[in-house]
């Protein structure tokens, strides 16, 4: 494992799903109770759900509405906010997550959540795992209007908050996120190897990858 630099880096910022968070409770939700909802609300085969949603899920990957409560409620008039209350008890922490946030807080480093995940899910997610006060500020994509596979959105974030891009890490699950980052100038990247505690490893492809959060901050 490549040891941090953690002399060079001040800022820490923090994708939420599969990074902080177990993403089973997201995989399950779009993947499996969704579609199980709107097969049963249309009279539809589950199958049938499968094949219209998705490809109209694929359409709209790497796009704010992706993430969008209120896009999809209307979309496929479904009470999407009610339904992640009614599977709230799968949201959980990725192992150590809490420990990890508790090194960089002691540290002293800066803890920024960055997140595509619409203000209606943040507040649900966090009601359940109470990550604030491990955090300094809390940004969902949904604030301006560009998600973070959009230059536009790191742009908005040097303008809210005061950090240097070189001097910060940043750990994401997501690969289009994780080049977007680059491109802006984010000095320090790492993947997350397992984002889902019941799926399989991903490809972190160009980016340094790796499954327990605690390791990362074993030489702070």
């Amino acid at each position: 494992m490549q040891l941090l630099p953690w002399e060079k880096i001040d800022t820490v910022l923090l994708d939420m799903d599969g990074t902080l968070l177990d993403l089973h409770f997201d995989n399950h939700f779009w993947l499996d109770y969704l579609p199980q909802c709107y097969a049963e609300k249309n009279g539809l085969s589950r199958a049938a759900a499968d094949a219209y949603l998705q490809p109209l899920f694929a359409s709209y990957s790497g796009q704010l509405n992706w993430y969008c409560v209120e896009f999809w409620s209307k979309t496929l008039d479904l009470p999407i906010k009610q339904m992640k209350r009614d599977t709230a008890h799968l949201i959980d922490l990725r192992a150590n997550a809490d420990d990890f946030l508790a090194a960089l807080k002691q540290a002293g480093k800066h803890t920024v959540l960055v997140t595509n995940a619409h203000r209606d899910s943040l507040h649900i997610k966090l009601e359940k795992v109470h990550l604030e006060p491990l955090l300094d500020i809390i940004v969902s994509s949904h604030d301006y209007g560009y998600p973070k596979e959009d230059q536009r959105f790191w742009h908005s974030l040097s303008q809210q908050i005061d950090y240097q891009p070189e001097r910060s890490l940043f750990i994401d699950d997501s690969l289009p996120v994780l080049r977007s980052a680059q491109r802006y100038g984010i000095g320090h990247l790492r993947a997350v190897l397992q984002p889902d505690s019941q799926g399989p490893d991903k490809n972190g492809e160009e980016f340094i990858a790796s499954t327990d959060l605690l390791s990362l901050v074993s030489n702070l």
